[in-house]
């Protein structure tokens, strides 16, 4: 029985307010309206950005909230105007839309697009459909999309914008880490910071972001990677992804970024940091050599609003910049992506460490806060 232009019931992880757990619960999700998508989610996982949302020290939070970013899924039928994808097709949502038309589309120095209202929090918003309104309800209350993607339910509703097709054949339970951590970690060292063969990189932060950077970093021909976290029992992973050195600043006598530089004859060509927090960044900034060092910033705690720099840093030659969806202009890279996977050019089941029923998604965030994971896969 066909269910286009009808509304669906089904089911969703709702967050009803701060730090509490997410509520398993019946919500109507309305047909999409013109350029709009709706689809039905096969697999989604989760990222600490999520979590970020549900903070008590996240300002500004809108609830109730449908979370989730990071999924695929099919389509279930389109609104008028959509020409990218069809009914049936399999497909990434996307929190970075790519339009094609505005001047940052245009461009191939960045993956920004102007459809990305504005970045609040350092997450990007999208919490309502470009009319302002929701497609979502949930015990008569409208309920805030999220980063324009809403993953923790069984249907939802995107802008044709925000969604990439995948190939037919394409396994939607490995391939969603594509919809943010994998192509987040991995972008960040081959488009921004563009690491090169035989350079030393420094990466912070060993979770799903910061092992798909150790995998950039090795695709990118780095001769040394060195893996910072003070999670030790990470560095098993991190060494069979590429890591040639693994360091705990907890176990060190002195700054990470002094032994690190001790290391590497004055310091790294390339950090990427991926844990966030102004202490991880000020190291991962001082742990590249002055000249030409290059620090990407790609993390962010929950509370991170400033980073201070020292001037010194600056005009001996060292260099910040930072990455949104690891520079890919996804309408247009995931499909690329999608293909050297399937050539086996990185690995992407090594970043799962659990699968679990979608009933289960408490179980899966307390994974994630006790380190427990690097990817936790939810299904339906």
């Amino acid at each position: 029985m066909s269910t286009k232009g009808k509304v669906i019931k089904c089911k969703a992880a709702i967050a009803w307010e701060v730090g509490k757990p997410l509520c398993i619960e019946e919500i109507e999700v309305a047909p999409p309206k013109a350029h709009e998508v709706r689809i039905q989610i096969i697999a989604t996982a989760l990222c600490h950005t999520d979590a970020h949302v549900i903070h008590p020290k996240f300002t500004e939070p809108m609830f109730p909230v449908l979370l989730g970013h990071e999924a695929a899924g099919i389509v279930e039928s389109v609104g008028p105007g959509v020409t990218n994808v069809k009914p049936g097709d399999k497909v990434i949502p996307l929190y970075t839309p790519q339009c094609r038309k505005c001047k940052f589309c245009l461009s191939p120095r960045t993956n920004f697009c102007a459809k990305l209202r504005k970045v609040k929090n350092l997450i990007a918003d999208q919490e309502v459909m470009d009319d302002k309104t929701s497609r979502f309800t949930c015990k008569g209350k409208s309920v805030y999309h999220f980063m324009g993607t809403s993953t923790f339910t069984q249907y939802t509703v995107v802008s044709d914008i925000n969604v990439a097709k995948l190939d037919d054949d394409a396994n939607l339970e490995k391939v969603c880490l594509l919809g943010c951590g994998f192509s987040t970690g991995y972008g960040a060292a081959i488009n921004t910071a563009k690491v090169t063969p035989g350079s030393t990189c420094a990466v912070f932060g060993l979770g799903g972001v910061g092992l798909s950077a150790v995998i950039g970093c090795k695709a990118a021909g780095a001769s040394r990677i060195i893996a910072v976290d003070i999670n030790s029992e990470k560095f098993t992973k991190a060494k069979a992804l590429g890591a040639t050195d693994c360091l705990n600043p907890r176990d060190l006598r002195k700054p990470v970024q002094e032994v690190i530089a001790e290391m590497t004859d004055g310091g790294v060509d390339f950090a990427i940091e991926c844990a966030g927090g102004s202490e991880a960044m000020r190291a991962a900034l001082e742990c590249t050599t002055v000249g030409w060092g290059l620090c990407t910033l790609v993390g962010a705690a929950v509370d991170d609003q400033e980073l201070n720099v020292s001037l010194t840093d600056v005009l001996t030659g060292r260099t910040i910049n930072g990455t949104l969806f690891g520079g890919w202009k996804g309408l247009d890279s995931i499909p690329k992506l999608l293909t050297d996977y399937k050539n086996k050019k990185f690995n992407l089941d090594a970043l799962v460490t659990h699968t679990l029923p979608f009933d289960k998604i408490n179980e899966a965030f307390d994974l994630m806060y006790q380190g427990k994971s690097i990817r936790t896969i939810l299904l339906f």
